[in-house]
């Protein structure tokens, strides 16, 4: 699922500033983007993460701009100033022809401007507390999108439901017609091999062999063409699938089964369609599961 949750905290130290957002993904993915000097506090972004989040695409930035040392006045470290003119002195005595530092690029080096005094372990308490925040921000804008997608998803539930009220009827006398088409043919055909064939071969088949045998093979062609009970399943895993996303919570592994369940039962109905109707409901119901499908994969 998708979601965006940006916070900027201040603290004694400085200011805080935790993004998170993240797209579409079965999985967990994980990606961080913070510097070198704050890479030590990977571990509780990603503890944060993963105790709310098991499925997208994460991506977590981690900014701190630290206050300067005697509040809102700037003032430059004497010790690092001096250390950073003894190893131009000597570098120059070896490269004369080397350029001076600059004043841009001196107040730019790293220590040169006083920054308050910071611990790590409040450093860590504050990204841990900044970090909740964000996070109760950023699940918040997905289960808006969550919302959305379980309004989406069980109006493709009624209608494969309606499509499934609506051919339920038809099926017995569907089997009925075919099975009376079938019978119809069988001793019809019969009949053209009884009249063109010799007088042993007419006397090896009787009559009520002939109508026993034409009873059996209607028999298996009717249960062949039956789909009473793939459609009663249809319908039962239709309100398991409503029933999981009334209940909401972790749902995205369990309605990935009940997509494969339905995919499975409604291509069996397209393989045994006899009738026009039944192909078209078939081919409808699987549309409509694909579309289900595509957006269960981004539910968690």
């Amino acid at each position: 699922m998708t979601g965006y949750a940006v916070t900027t905290h201040e603290t004694s130290s400085g200011t805080l500033t935790i993004e998170v957002k993240s797209v579409n993904s079965r999985f967990l993915d994980l990606q961080f983007r913070i510097n070198d000097d704050l890479r030590a506090l990977e571990p509780v972004l990603r503890e944060a993460i993963m105790a709310r989040i098991t499925r997208g695409k994460v991506e977590c930035r981690l900014s701190f701009g630290r206050k300067v040392a005697g509040g809102t006045t700037q003032a430059l470290n004497s010790g690092a100033l001096d250390a950073l003119a003894t190893l131009q002195a000597e570098i120059r005595r070896y490269f004369a022809d080397a350029a001076p530092l600059s004043v841009n690029e001196l107040l730019r080096w790293p220590g040169i401007i006083e920054e308050a005094e910071m611990s790590q372990e409040t450093l860590q308490a504050d990204v841990a507390a900044a970090m909740q925040t964000t996070m109760n921000a950023f699940v918040d804008s997905r289960e808006r999108e969550g919302n959305a997608l379980q309004t989406m998803l069980l109006s493709r539930v009624d209608d494969m439901e309606a499509i499934v009220l609506r051919i339920t009827p038809l099926i017995p006398q569907v089997v009925a017609q075919f099975q009376q088409k079938a019978t119809e043919r069988m001793q019809e055909a019969l009949g053209l091999a009884a009249g063109n064939g010799s007088g042993a071969a007419q006397a090896s088949v009787t009559r009520e062999e002939a109508l026993d045998r034409i009873r059996q093979e209607v028999t298996l062609y009717g249960i062949r063409v039956d789909v009473a009970e793939e459609l009663t399943r249809l319908g039962a895993h239709l309100s398991e699938t409503r029933a999981i996303l009334k209940k909401g919570g972790q749902v995205g592994k369990r309605l990935d089964f009940m997509m494969q369940e339905l995919n499975r039962e409604a291509n069996t109905v397209g393989s045994k369609a006899a009738v026009k109707e039944l192909s078209d409901a078939s081919m409808a119901m699987k549309l409509l599961i694909e579309q289900m499908r595509e957006q269960v994969q981004n539910l968690e």
